[in-house]
């Protein structure tokens, strides 16, 4: 028996709605026999499984009940014991579905505005995963829009046929606008959420100003020249770093154009932002002294370790390295992601002036000898008495004004600093009571010892019971790395889980070798880098 109703006119509401909406037909079809669905539930119990198709091509609307074969029945309402539907159905085994023509249902006024509730709540959900698939992959452009209201100073911008947010603390200083208002943003972040989709626009975004000279710098376009790096302080100035791939092509001149017509399009849409445009460089220390423009510099030093750079600038240079509040020197460390120290020459020899007499005070006091002999100890590089005292012979009378015999009587006289120092060191180890069993451990130097001690650590147990940050912090971070740490102290844990020697033993042989490691690499990293150097005319 056929039970359709024949209703043409669904068709034409789902044509009308697609249009309106631009989304597909077939999703407003879809969400029709959901509330023709749900209005058959009503009426037939809500336990049922109804469902109802309408044919796309006649709209007529069938409306049936589903009841699923099973072998154990867990819900009546729609599922059938597989032996009682062998029966009914031969044809059918588990997993078939018997499906009941029902009569069409009659909407009444409460039926059909439930039914219109769930296709506009279903129209609404398919429009937002449009509008989510529509701008989800464009995060990164730049976009035109007008300002359709205010709320508490954050702006919502008509974009086409959705709806952004450009937030008060993504525009640009003293900048406003008003209803109306066309607005050219960058889009920063596109969020699925349950209200639906947001946009987030900005103005105050480096990929904005990198965009904007995208739009009027047609080398950018076309990637013969590339935008490395961007940092702004929005409204009031920005540094952008860019580099050429056809060396006959400039990269600073393409961007700023005849008469600086580019780089001022730029300018007037950024509120009169003003644009430091500076050529990129692989060499790190090249790189900052471009950055730090307009400012000279005579030299760079670099500490890659640290992430950190050291520039001397004239005396005379040093307020304009600074920039206003800080702002030059703060856009060039964020350009070249090294955290900069401006320092001028006069505080630069100053600085090297009291390094040079400290270390030849020391050698003075250490070795007993005069200015001259500890002075051209400096020079050549020797920071600590260990130093000297594990330097070659030959190789330190090498020096011009030593011979073999002054070196020799130099090493002897290191290595007798070292032995009555470490003599020393270990009295006062015993005295502040720290265990032999902690002295015996090769990681500890007899500085570390004295360290411990002074901290309370005077035993296995007291060693054991420490973190291995608490650890760093008492033997100092260039000591020892988290790695070394963790080993002494599973090495002095050891004794917890029994007498077995050979794990203790074990333990601390593995804290040594971490040690022996950092040793080396620490060596390494000073003969291969340490602090570059690099000069500036």
């Amino acid at each position: 028996m056929d039970t359709a109703i024949a209703r043409p006119e669904l068709l034409l509401v789902a044509d009308a709605v697609a249009r309106e909406k631009s989304i597909d037909r077939d999703e407003v079809l879809e969400a029709m026999e959901q509330a023709i669905q749900k209005a058959g539930r009503a009426k037939y119990g809500h336990e049922k499984d109804i469902r109802a198709t309408i044919d796309k091509k006649t709209g007529d609307v069938r409306l049936s009940r589903w009841t699923e074969i099973v072998e154990t029945v867990e819900n009546e309402e729609t599922q059938m014991a597989a032996n009682i539907a062998k029966r009914m159905f031969p044809e059918k085994g588990v997993g078939d579905f018997i499906v009941d023509p029902l009569p069409p249902i009659d909407f009444g006024r409460i039926a059909a505005q439930t039914a219109k509730q769930v296709i506009v709540q279903r129209v609404r959900e398919y429009e937002r995963k449009k509008q989510f698939d529509e701008f989800k992959d464009r995060v990164g452009e730049v976009i035109n829009g007008v300002v359709k209201r205010t709320e508490y100073g954050n702006l919502m911008v008509e974009v086409g046929r959705a709806e952004a947010l450009l937030r008060r603390d993504e525009l640009i200083p003293r900048e406003s606008f008003r209803n109306g208002d066309r607005v050219r943003a960058y889009i920063f972040d596109v969020r699925e959420e349950v209200r639906g989709p947001q946009i987030f626009l900005s103005r105050t975004h480096p990929g904005f100003l990198a965009k904007l000279f995208a739009q009027e710098v047609p080398e950018i376009y076309d990637g013969i020249i590339e935008i490395k790096a961007v940092a702004r302080d929005p409204g009031s100035r920005a540094k952008m770093a860019v580099i050429s791939r056809d060396a006959s092509i400039d990269p600073v001149g393409a961007c700023v154009g005849m008469r600086g017509s580019r780089v001022q399009a730029v300018v007037q849409e950024l509120q009169g932002e003003k644009i430091d445009i500076i050529p990129w460089s692989p060499n790190t220390a090249t790189f900052v002294v471009n950055a730090l423009a307009p400012a000279e510099v005579t030299k760079v030093v670099l500490d890659e370790e640290a992430g950190r750079c050291e520039v001397v600038v004239p005396d005379e240079q040093l307020s304009l390295a600074i920039g206003r509040r800080g702002q030059n020197v703060r856009l060039a460390s964020q350009l070249t992601r090294w955290d900069i120290d401006i320092l001028t020459e006069a505080e630069e020899s100053e600085r090297r002036q009291e390094e040079f007499r400290r270390r030849t005070g020391l050698f003075v006091e250490a070795l007993d000898v005069d200015d001259v002999i500890a002075g051209l100890l400096v020079t050549e590089g020797f920071n600590t008495i260990e130093e000297l005292a594990f330097t070659p012979v030959d190789e330190l009378a090498d020096i011009e004004g030593f011979d073999e015999a002054v070196a020799e009587e130099l090493i002897r006289r290191a290595e007798t600093h070292l032995l009555k120092r470490d003599t020393e060191l270990n009295e006062k180890r015993i005295e502040l009571g720290v265990s032999d069993d902690i002295g015996a451990m090769e990681t500890f130097t007899p500085a570390m010892l004295v360290a411990l001690g002074e901290k309370g650590v005077k035993s296995l147990d007291d060693l054991a019971d420490l973190a291995s940050d608490e650890l760093i912090e008492i033997v100092g971070t260039e000591a020892m790395d988290e790695e070394t740490a963790n080993a002494v102290i599973m090495a002095a844990r050891a004794h917890w889980f029994g007498d077995d020697e050979a794990t203790a033993d074990e333990a601390e042989d593995d804290a040594e070798g971490a040690a022996s490691d950092d040793t080396e690499g620490a060596a390494s990293g000073d003969a291969e880098g340490g602090e570059k150097e690099a000069s500036h005319d």
